[in-house]
C-alpha cells in the first residue's frame, strides 16, 4: 500500500521544476540575457507533453529569428531541431519575454540524463543567447499500473 501510495502522490508532487542552466560561453555578453528555465511535468516522460518555458530578456528589438535545440543522451548527440523565435513567443521582441515550447517525446525514449543546449539567433544567424541545461526522462508513470498489480 505504501509503494501505491508513493506512486500517487509522487507525480503530483514532481509536477513542474526551474531548473539550472549555464551559459554556452560564460564570458560572452549575449543580447538575450536568461533569467530561467521551467520544464512541465517534471520528471520528462516518454509519449507525454512537455513544456520547456524560458523567461528571458532583451534591450534589443528582435524581429525573427530562430531556436537551435540540440540534445545529448549522457555524451551522445541524439536530436537537433530548429523553430521560428515568433512562433514560440510574440514578435517583435523586447524588454521580458517567455520562449515556451510543448512537445511530445517519442513513448520509447529511453529514461535517464539528457543535457539540452539552445542557442538563440537572428534573422541574420548572429548569435543572441546560448543555454545548457541537463533534465530527466523517468519512467515513473509506469510504476502506478505495476503497483496496482
Amino acid at each position: 500500500m505504501k509503494l501505491f501510495s508513493m506512486c500517487v502522490i509522487l507525480p503530483q508532487l514532481a509536477s513542474a521544476k526551474s531548473t539550472d542552466f549555464d551559459y554556452c560561453n560564460k564570458k560572452d555578453n549575449y543580447a538575450v540575457k536568461v533569467s530561467g528555465v521551467d520544464i512541465t511535468p517534471y520528471p520528462v516522460k516518454g509519449g507525454k507533453e512537455t513544456t520547456f518555458s524560458i523567461a528571458a530578456t532583451t534591450d534589443e528589438n528582435i524581429s525573427g529569428g530562430k531556436l537551435v535545440i540540440d540534445v545529448k543522451y549522457l555524451f551522445l548527440h541524439v536530436h537537433q531541431e530548429s523553430h521560428d523565435i515568433c512562433k514560440e513567443t510574440s514578435c517583435p521582441v523586447s524588454g521580458d519575454f517567455v520562449i515556451s515550447h510543448s512537445q511530445a517525446l517519442p513513448g520509447m525514449t529511453p529514461p535517464g540524463s539528457y543535457t539540452l543546449t539552445m542557442r538563440m539567433v537572428d534573422g541574420s544567424n548572429q548569435e543572441l543567447s546560448c543555454i545548457t541545461f541537463g533534465f530527466s526522462i523517468s519512467l515513473i508513470a509506469e510504476s502506478k499500473a505495476v503497483a496496482d498489480i
